[in-house]
């Protein structure tokens, strides 16, 4: 027994041991990105399986027996291997197996009859029959046909749209299926050239938006004309990479866009300034984006003081098209690989810098070979090759299923993604589709829910409020009836209260000065009026439609439904206090300020109370639009907006009507006063905002002495 024991206890030893290894030994970590930024751990849907150096692909067998500035990588229909290698000028073909096959470019006969060569080519892009090499420094396309023959030579285009100093430096090429060839030149700014077949031009297509800062608009308007001319503020950013997929769309990268307004369109994840588009023959970016963010990394640093940090923005160098409809970008900066779905889903996220297996140096290229990926290594000058996992295999084959609407089929694998990983939004969302063609909108709406797809919730939402109103069709009309009866009721009594109130003397009761706000509604002129001359109202009734204002924003930031909320954020009613009082008192000082000097006849407490009841018609509109959010679908969310900009407006003209009759101004002065008023009151804040910097400062100085004097007594 003590033997039997002890054997138990050496392998527990060793397979914790060697547990740890695996987990320390591991090269990266997957992952994707919650709906609040969050990196949320994922299974490796690729893990590395070798790297591929010049020596194992018997490039001794070749000219130059080691590579030297690989540019770019190509894999065809039957899975060889192409890699661009710039310093040598030539093009070098590998089997399904990594080994060499051939090399061509260095020599061959052009068109003239005369010798030529490949002069530092870029990029290259491979059709059924013919192989077209974006040849840089010669300023044009050379097509060889499949055994590396030559072919044709397509010159740089001309056309009159085209500025006469315009440089051609074709980097990388793609053809669609009638031959039209989209080059892009690292010079070209106007967007990807579109030449036909016989290589004439046709037109640019999908020129970047550029991002320009106020300040930059300003200045540019104090600068000469030949300042103008040399500032590149206005000048698009160029494209650095571009595929094609069957369809004809191209999917295009960049690199050069300003790393802020490229991060801003990660995080809002909008087509402008997004450092991947898919265009359309018009060069509109038709790329879906029903993703949480954009395309790159997401949870990025902007400084640091640790050098080992990463900072910035995704560089994205290259997009590679997947099976069924999965695409991949390469961020050379981290040398991660980010794998999106057809519907711009995040997939998962692996890779990392490194030495290691399945680490790369400098990612310049990558390329899908069957079931595997290939990356090309810069800076090692080799390939690392990454094996699709049984969790990848699950994955493809449950977005085969979706795209073969083999929806049963679908939800079996989307049920063993979540068993694998129950943090995957798209596994929920195909559930979620499965269970909306069987008419169980509720399990729908639970799973859509999961993944925040709102779009899709709102569509089973809408089925199921029409089989809830099929079944209780007499509640929508009573429910109606009764509340028009109540504000009916309510009208009439505060009306009641308020004729009551015109011949009444001495003090009166609160909900006499509260009901008068009723009055204020359809009455601004005479209403205010009364409240300043005839004291109709007081601070406890402004008061307590201040209070009821912050109550109402209180309710609808925690009592709005999941469509309105998917994130479901909140805020405390010190939060709504602060962002309803600050600039109620804000206003209410500048506006004193100012009339004071304005021969203005209204008191700081006057232009308080003729504020406070200006709040008074928002929470008739607010609780409404909340409560409207538990029946409304996304398609009548515009009717929820709505009702919270008329009471807006409404808020805006009595404050406009309360000051103009509690100061006695006439229209014109009253603008000109609360123009002033606004500036008055951003002011005031700068004010104190200085203040209460300067105040920090004063305390961490004082502080720091303090400390100074504890050490040296």
């Amino acid at each position: 027994m003590k033997r039997i024991i002890s054997l138990i206890a050496l392998v527990m030893c060793l397979c914790t041991v060697l547990g740890g290894f695996s987990v320390f030994g591991a090269a990266y970590k997957s992952y994707t990105y919650s709906i609040k930024g969050v990196p949320v751990d994922s299974p490796d849907a690729y893990t590395p399986d070798r790297q591929v150096s010049a020596a194992d692909m018997n490039l001794s067998k070749s000219s130059a027996a080691t590579l030297s500035d690989p540019a770019d990588l190509v894999v065809d229909e039957n899975e060889n291997v192409y890699i661009v290698d710039r310093a040598t000028n030539r093009i070098i073909m590998l089997d399904k197996y990594y080994k060499f096959v051939m090399e061509f470019g260095t020599s061959f006969i052009n068109d003239q009859g005369v010798p030529d060569s490949l002069n530092q080519p870029s990029g290259m892009f491979i059709t059924t029959d013919e192989i077209y090499v974006a040849d840089t420094e010669n300023c044009r396309i050379v097509v060889f046909d499949r055994e590396g023959v030559f072919k044709r030579i397509v010159e740089e285009p001309t056309s009159d749209v085209m500025s006469e100093d315009a440089i051609y430096k074709p980097i990388a090429v793609s053809v669609d299926g009638v031959g039209n060839m989209y080059v892009v030149s690292s010079t070209t700014n106007m967007g990807v050239i579109v030449m036909n077949a016989q290589g004439i031009f046709q037109c640019y297509l999908g020129a970047q938006k550029v991002s320009v800062d106020a300040a930059t608009l300003i200045w540019r308007q104090f600068m000469t004309a030949e300042q103008r001319a040399q500032t590149q503020s206005f000048v698009p950013t160029e494209y650095n990479n571009i595929t094609i997929d069957k369809e004809g769309f191209v999917y295009v990268t960049s690199s050069s866009i300003d790393e802020g307004a490229q991060q801003a369109a990660v995080m809002g994840n909008t087509s402008d300034y997004s450092p991947v588009k898919k265009l359309n023959s018009s060069g509109d970016d038709v790329m879906a984006r029903s993703g949480f963010f954009g395309f790159g990394e997401v949870n990025v640093i902007n400084s640091s003081k640790d050098e080992s940090d990463i900072l910035g923005a995704s560089t994205v160098v290259d997009v590679a098209l997947g099976p069924e409809g999965t695409w991949t970008i390469v961020d050379q900066k981290r040398s991660k690989f980010y794998t999106y779905d057809s519907y711009g889903r995040l997939l998962h996220i692996f890779g990392d810098k490194g030495q290691m297996l399945g680490n790369v140096v400098m990612a310049e290229a990558i390329a899908y070979q069957g079931d595997k990926l290939i990356c090309l290594d810069k800076t090692a000058l080799n390939l690392t090759v990454y094996v699709r996992t049984e969790y990848g295999d699950i994955l493809i084959e449950a977005l085969h299923n979706d795209n073969e609407r083999n929806y049963e089929a679908a939800v079996g694998d989307w049920e063993k993604i979540l068993q694998r990983n129950g943090n995957f939004d798209a596994a929920y969302v195909g559930i979620g589709k499965s269970m909306y063609r069987d008419g169980r909108w509720e399990d729908a709406m639970e799973y859509y829910k999961y993944a925040y797809d709102t779009e899709q919730y709102s569509k089973a939402f809408q089925e199921f409020r029409k089989e809830w109103v099929s079944k209780w069709v007499w509640v929508v009309p009573v429910v109606v009836i009764a509340v028009c009866f109540c504000l009916s009721k309510l009208f009439s009594w505060a009306g009641k209260v308020n004729k009551a109130g015109i011949l009444k003397q001495g003090k009166r009761k609160m909900h006499e000065e509260v009901l008068f706000a009723f009055h204020l509604f359809g009455h601004p002129f005479d209403g205010f009026w009364d409240l300043k001359h005839e004291k109709r109202g007081s601070v406890r009734g402004a008061t307590f439609w201040v209070v009821l204002a912050v109550l109402s924003f209180t309710y609808q930031a925690v009592g709005q439904a999941y469509l309105f909320n998917p994130t479901g954020a909140t805020s405390s009613i010190f939060m709504q206090a602060i962002s309803i009082l600050m600039p109620l008192f804000l206003v209410v000082t500048a506006n004193w300020c100012l009339t004071t000097l304005m021969d203005g006849e209204g008191s700081y407490k006057d232009i308080y109370i003729a504020c406070g009841y200006s709040l008074a018609p928002m929470p008739f509109f607010v609780i409404p639009s909340v409560l409207l959010t538990h029946v409304f679908s996304l398609n009548e969310a515009g009717i929820v907006s709505l009702l919270v900009s008329i009471a807006w407006v409404w808020v805006g003209l009595l404050v406009f009507f309360g000051l103009q009759v509690t100061h006695g101004y006439s229209i014109f002065k009253n603008v000109l006063t609360c123009i002033m008023t606004i500036v008055g009151a951003a002011f005031i804040m700068f004010l104190g905002l200085l203040f209460t910097g300067l105040l920090q400062k004063i305390v961490g100085f004082i502080s720091s002495i303090i400390t100074e004097l504890s050490f040296r007594m």
